[in-house]
């Protein structure tokens, strides 16, 4: 089924910050909202949006998302992957199972969603792909290697994707969130770091959201959006 009545926008690795941020702004902008997570239970209280658990770095899950998606609403006009996994500590001590977790879910669960995604928009002509980095895709930091390499990886992707199907009609876009971003209910990092120190999820929604209504004859690649005043 592809219903049409309304744009449909896809979040994978959907919680309660940037994700949330995202489902208010493109549900006030007229779209139905799917969520997709691990875990759904945290996601219940998103009013009318469609939840779909799923593993994005399981193949199969990953089929079975956009299979469901299929049935369900059609195929989505936006399709943003947030998803990722830290794993920290001193190189010479990191755990392998934790470093492959860490590149599974952060890169290759996003080429897993892009190629699916990729195949419904060519069939339909249009479409936008927004990839959420970090300040780990510009920069590796000490005893985070596992992060900056599902990052980079990540941004690779994306470069990629953006050069072979731009020319198709489909918009992709990397953000790099360069800092921390507030958490609602209090942050306690906001204290230390000042009233600019943290990056509002709402306000890099919005950002998502511009990026998303650009005509195709200046689209976006990649924008770095980090607080006024770094503290970190």
């Amino acid at each position: 089924m592809d219903n049409d009545s309304k744009p449909l926008a896809l979040i994978v690795g959907a919680g309660s910050g940037l994700s949330a941020s995202l489902a208010r702004q493109c549900a006030a902008a007229g779209m139905r909202i799917a969520l997709a997570a691990r875990n759904t239970e945290k996601l219940k209280d998103f009013g009318a949006a469609r939840l779909y658990s799923c593993d994005v770095a399981e193949p199969a899950q990953a089929t079975k998302l956009f299979d469901s998606l299929d049935r369900d609403e059609g195929t989505p006009d936006l399709v943003v992957y947030n998803p990722s996994y830290r794993a920290r500590g001193a190189f010479i001590t990191l755990d392998a199972e934790e470093m492959h977790r860490a590149l599974m879910v952060t890169a290759y669960g996003g080429f897993l969603v892009a190629q699916r995604a990729m195949k419904r928009m060519l069939e339909r002509g249009r479409g936008s792909l927004f990839f959420t980095g970090a300040s780990a895709s510009i920069k590796g930091y000490a005893e985070s290697a596992p992060f900056a390499m599902g990052k980079f990886a990540l941004r690779g992707l994306a470069q990629s994707l953006a050069r072979e199907f731009g020319p198709k009609g489909i918009h992709v876009a990397h953000f790099v969130i360069d800092g921390g971003i507030l958490k609602a209910g209090g942050d306690p990092r906001a204290a230390a770091r000042g009233e600019d120190g943290m990056l509002h999820p709402d306000a890099i929604a919005e950002t998502y959201m511009s990026t998303y209504r650009q005509h195709r004859s200046a689209w976006t690649f990649e924008l770095d959006l980090r607080p006024w005043v770094e503290k970190f």
